[in-house]
């Protein structure tokens, strides 16, 4: 896997695009299970931003264990790899419901209990989702800044003398 662009590690460059990916698919989902105008407007977005999801997340844990060989092991690393693992259990389950729903809604299916089965677990999908992308996005801060410290300055906050 290619682990620099232009002199910069890939890991963090793609997991910006996760960050907004995932969480907005989730969301997306989740509205897209509990709003019907909703669901009629926004179409075949949800199951494809879902979707989409699932091939970047494998992209930046791939870009991530690039990243590791090139800053070390520490416990905060590792942390931070470990809880990233988990991302794609979540992400997969959470397309499968949305291509679900989009499929009973397009399908206008009759089934009310299959019908609210996947709404409630698109919506339990879509929290613990984010929540573990909060997780993930935390360990990886701390590990990206824990060695960072606070320099004071010498000169007075007005900027003078």
């Amino acid at each position: 896997m290619l682990d620099t662009v232009f002199g910069l590690p890939m890991h963090p460059l793609i997991v910006h695009a996760t960050v907004v990916l995932v969480p907005l698919a989730a969301l997306l989902v989740a509205l897209a299970a509990v709003q019907g105008r909703f669901r009629s407007w926004i179409g075949p977005v949800a199951p494809v931003a879902a979707v989409l999801a699932c091939g970047l997340v494998p992209l930046s844990t791939g870009s991530g264990e690039e990243l590791e060989h090139h800053v070390g092991e520490s416990s905060l690393v590792q942390r931070h790899a470990d809880l990233a693992g988990t991302l794609i259990w979540f992400v997969i389950p959470l397309a499968v419901v949305a291509v679900a729903g989009y499929w009973l809604h397009r399908s206008h299916s009759n089934s009310r209990g299959l019908v609210v089965a996947v709404a409630a677990a698109s919506v339990l999908l879509a929290g613990a989702t984010l929540v573990d992308v909060v997780l993930i996005g935390h360990s990886g801060a701390k590990a990206s800044w824990s060695g960072v410290t606070n320099q004071t300055s010498t000169s007075s906050p007005t900027g003078g003398d």
